[in-house]
């Protein structure tokens, strides 16, 4: 399996993300005003942000809406942003047809049943290790780390070190 996912990570150009239980662990904080706070991990922002700068795009489609994932795709150039997708599948195959961009050449990265018709369409599943088994009998990687702790760093540089694109973004630091 792991030279399975390796091969269909070589040919991802865009990978797309869930926001609740990928890019965080999952827990909602809600004030009594109604404002949602999220914790993200600064880890997955810098992975996020040296696979991007290795050529493949970014996105974030997640069912639920809040000001805060706007706030961080902004901090993080995430240009492609997909709030309130109650129907992921629907966005995703937009989002292909409008970039032009076949399937194969997608990744997803999400952790529960409501990803997975993404997930069994796009070239390469991704999750996490607290995802329900069903969601991670069809996923092609499972990270270590968990979700909001460094899991999307893990993603990002599993997917650059499959293109072989790594060594170069981590070359900077170790001047």
């Amino acid at each position: 399996m792991a030279d399975d996912a390796i091969a269909r990570a070589r040919k991802i150009r865009l990978i797309a993300f869930d926001v609740d239980g990928v890019m965080t662990d999952g827990t909602l904080f809600l004030a009594d005003d109604g404002q949602e706070y999220k914790g993200f991990n600064s880890l997955d922002g810098h992975g996020l942000k040296m696979l991007q700068r290795s050529g493949v795009a970014l996105a974030i489609i997640t069912g639920r809406t809040s000001r805060v994932v706007e706030h961080r795709a902004r901090n993080l150039g995430i240009d492609i942003v997909h709030q309130g997708a109650h129907d992921k599948l629907v966005v995703y195959q937009a989002l292909c047809r409008e970039l032009a961009i076949d399937p194969e050449a997608t990744a997803y990265m999400g952790d529960d049943v409501v990803d997975l018709p993404v997930m069994r369409r796009a070239g390469l599943a991704i999750t996490v290790p607290a995802a329900p088994e069903l969601v991670k009998a069809h996923s092609h990687y499972t990270t270590r780390r968990e979700a909001g702790r460094g899991a999307v760093r893990e993603a990002c540089e599993f997917l650059m070190r499959a293109q072989g694109t790594l060594d170069a973004a981590l070359a900077p630091y170790l001047q």
